[in-house]
């Protein structure tokens, strides 16, 4: 297990490489630069400014100076944020990030498994039709068309919880953005679920089961339930990511200040070290997150090893 995982970490390394490289050069050749919207610096100043953070070297010599501190782990000073470095920003958005996150994925899997759990034993059924005609108007409404609804309806109209802020994570300030974030992955886990739990139910050792006596409870929640789950997991290593760090629609309306902003406004300002910073943090995050499925999968299915 410990050589599979290093084995894994070291075959990122080259994928999170590219994906450095070209957002670099994208970030560079985009019109506009970071102190372009600066009330008309005079040209000293500004040739000052791209000097102190070595803007007016070629390309390639960026490129490179940014490859070296990349490798001490430093992601360089924000050209937008005057007193924080992109480290420092990261580190303040992504435990709300997390937070939100988290309980999005954790409300998503909550109600998303028995739905789809659901659906495939009543298969063809009302609940079935239900379900699934649910789930798809999930899918097809994205969340940045429900969240200023539900900011509208629940928080401007109805004036049942706070329309937008964080205040600290308190708790009516989470329900929101928690729910809007959700419902399109309690949409993808149900239908997902529902495909899986349909296969599995049609296989030789469910049929094995019933022929052994076991009852149907037995069978679906013993045998079936356990093995349905495995492309839901695969489903979830970069969604979790995803959500994690790319909430940007949902923190920029409920003003929630996420990791997700913090991108908003580095792209916005070309603030290049903070758009870099985030790019190479969520390419980590991804990783991360399909090594851990990745791992997950032996103990769901014990035929699934991996050897070292």
């Amino acid at each position: 297990m410990l050589i599979y995982t290093l084995k894994r970490l070291l075959q990122a390394i080259p994928t999170l490489l590219i994906v450095i490289t070209i957002s670099f050069f994208l970030m560079r050749v985009a019109p506009g630069g970071p102190f372009d919207g600066e009330r008309q610096l005079p040209p000293e100043i500004e040739a000052n400014l791209e000097a102190a953070y070595h803007l007016d070297e070629p390309l390639p010599m960026q490129y490179l100076r940014y490859m070296g501190n990349l490798l001490h782990g430093d992601f360089g000073p924000s050209f937008k944020y005057k007193d924080f470095s992109v480290t420092e920003l990261i580190m303040q958005g992504f435990p709300v990030s997390l937070e939100i996150g988290g309980l999005a994925i954790l409300l998503a899997l909550i109600i998303g498994l028995p739905l789809g759990i659901a659906a495939a034993i009543k298969r063809n059924s009302t609940v079935d039709y239900l379900v699934m005609g649910t789930a798809l108007t999930g899918i097809a409404v994205p969340n940045f068309v429900l969240a200023p609804i539900f900011a509208l309806v629940f928080g401007v109209l109805l004036a049942w919880l706070p329309a937008g802020g964080w205040n600290g994570g308190a708790l009516p300030n989470l329900v929101l953005p928690v729910v809007a974030l959700s419902i399109q992955q309690i949409a993808y886990i149900a239908r997902m679920m529902r495909a899986s739990m349909i296969e599995v139910l049609g296989s030789h050792f469910i049929r094995t089961a019933r022929a052994k006596g076991l009852n149907e409870g037995e069978v679906i929640f013993r045998h079936a339930i356990r093995t349905a789950l495995l492309p839901v997991m695969s489903y979830l290593g970069p969604a979790i990511a995803g959500i994690i760090t790319g909430s940007v629609v949902i923190e920029q309306i409920f003003g929630i200040p996420g990791i997700g902003r913090y991108f908003v406004q580095g792209a916005l300002n070309r603030d290049y070290t903070l758009v870099m910073g985030t790019v190479v943090f969520y390419g980590v995050l991804i990783v991360l997150m399909n090594l851990i499925v990745d791992l997950l999968y032996s103990a769901l299915d014990p035929q699934i090893r991996y050897d070292d």
